[in-house]
């Protein structure tokens, strides 16, 4: 990174102190990604790791940014930014949320599709891919936005009941969805309407990703036409 020194030592700290803390992100980073499922990582996760010590303004974005550089160049993966979505319902009333709170990360590796499927994906968690696609496709299909009734009629369809704790591949069926939510590609929304409270699962940030989104619809495409 050119100007590196120069560029941290507005901060007042060594050079040893800055590595030890962008490495400290990285870490972090990677343990929870995968002790958590890949569910995003709030960036004020990461900014409490750089606060508890250092109180410098603007040295959490400069160390964070740097662990963004060295995943990418070190360990090959892109530190991707995600912008928390909110359920259109709410979209009004939550619209003074802080762009802080809102930040998030996820690791998403750069190698070719080809290498990553035959070195990096885990032929024991491909089932939970595609589920996680068919649910994206027909939710999308739904208009980015479907009633959990609506939902668990088309995955009815295809075997799949919102009572069944122990299917031989997917395990507890309602709680693999939920998994969704929590990993960002879905988010649920409460609705009252004239008939009472109505459940609505919509696609979140994640699913509205450019990468995750055109696969979405080139699928489709090839389905439908």
């Amino acid at each position: 990174m050119a100007n590196n020194i120069e560029d941290f030592s507005q901060f007042g700290i060594s050079k040893e102190e800055k590595d030890k803390l962008v490495g400290e992100v990285i870490r972090y980073m990677l343990f929870k990604t995968h002790q958590n499922s890949g569910c995003p990582i709030k960036r004020d996760e990461l900014t409490q790791l750089i606060t508890k010590n250092y109180h410098q303004r603007n040295l959490p974005t400069f160390v964070i940014n740097e662990a963004k550089d060295k995943l990418a160049a070190v360990f090959g993966y892109e530190m991707r930014e995600l912008s928390r979505s909110v359920p259109s319902s709410k979209s009004q009333t939550r619209a003074s949320q802080s762009s802080a709170d809102a930040k998030s990360y996820i690791l998403i590796s750069r190698l070719p599709s080809d290498l990553y499927e035959k070195y990096v994906v885990d032929a024991n968690s491909a089932h939970m891919s595609g589920f996680t696609f068919v649910i994206i496709s027909i939710v999308h299909l739904a208009g980015g936005k479907i009633p959990e009734e609506n939902l668990w009629s088309q995955l009815n369809r295809m075997s799949l009941s919102d009572t069944e704790a122990h299917h031989p591949i997917l395990g507890n069926i309602k709680q693999t969805l939920e998994l969704l939510v929590q990993q960002r590609y879905l988010q649920k929304d409460k609705v009252h309407g004239p008939e009472g409270n109505i459940i609505y699962y919509e696609l979140a940030e994640r699913a509205s990703d450019g990468p995750i989104n055109n696969k979405v619809k080139e699928y489709i495409s090839q389905v439908v036409f």
